[in-house]
């Protein structure tokens, strides 16, 4: 039998640990995140906000966490759409996760969330703030949420599935190949090509914050 107990998988986390590969290029440290360029990254500008407790989503934060990650949050978002001109976020709030760690997920990108869900507009609420995360994390014990710009939305729940919106988001990208991150980081064409977009980041991030 597979052990699957919250001791298994916090021993076990590549974000728990500051020496992982997971943590390999950072750009900001504060005191309850990590902030990193995401080493397999959808596309140029693809960032983390990893909490260093072992947390399992923004809905699990306590307030003091919660209210630094809204501060690092706009600094992130603000950087982001400065140089690309516009950003999308995700996090799948225990619904979805391959990693079991809270792990938020900024990069450009420019389209409607129909095209991240064409399922219908049945199939998606718009929320005014961050902080109903937290309500309805205590409420239901998951989310799957994402961001385009200033609006902010969640998913059905029935839609759930392991790499929910990081499938979805590279189809609308164009990069399928970058779909699974455990299948890209085998392919060394395609790491090459991210490590490149990684330093481009983190070329852009120094000249930001000069």
């Amino acid at each position: 039998m597979i052990d699957v107990s919250e001791e298994t998988i916090k021993k076990n986390c590549p974000h728990c640990d500051p020496n992982s590969f997971a943590l390999k290029y950072p750009l900001e440290k504060y005191e309850n995140f990590w902030i990193v360029c995401d080493v397999h990254p959808l596309i140029e500008g693809h960032i983390l906000i990893i909490s260093k407790k072992h947390l399992s989503c923004i809905g699990a934060y306590p307030e003091n966490i919660f209210q630094e990650f809204l501060l690092i949050y706009k600094r992130f978002i603000n950087f982001l759409k400065i140089q690309y001109g516009s950003v999308a976020v995700f996090e799948h709030g225990r619904l979805g996760q391959t990693v079991f760690h809270s792990h938020i997920h900024l990069f450009p990108f420019k389209g409607s969330s129909s095209t991240i869900v064409p399922e219908g507009k049945d199939k998606l609420k718009q929320i005014l703030n961050l902080s109903e995360l937290i309500t309805i994390y205590e409420k239901d014990g998951g989310y799957l949420f994402f961001a385009i710009n200033s609006n902010l939305f969640l998913v059905d729940k029935t839609l759930s599935a392991p790499r929910f919106f990081r499938d979805r988001f590279a189809r609308v990208l164009g990069r399928v190949e970058r779909c699974n991150w455990k299948e890209m980081r085998t392919d060394k064409a395609i790491m090459k090509k991210a490590t490149k977009e990684i330093h481009n980041l983190q070329d852009k991030w120094r000249k930001f914050t000069k």
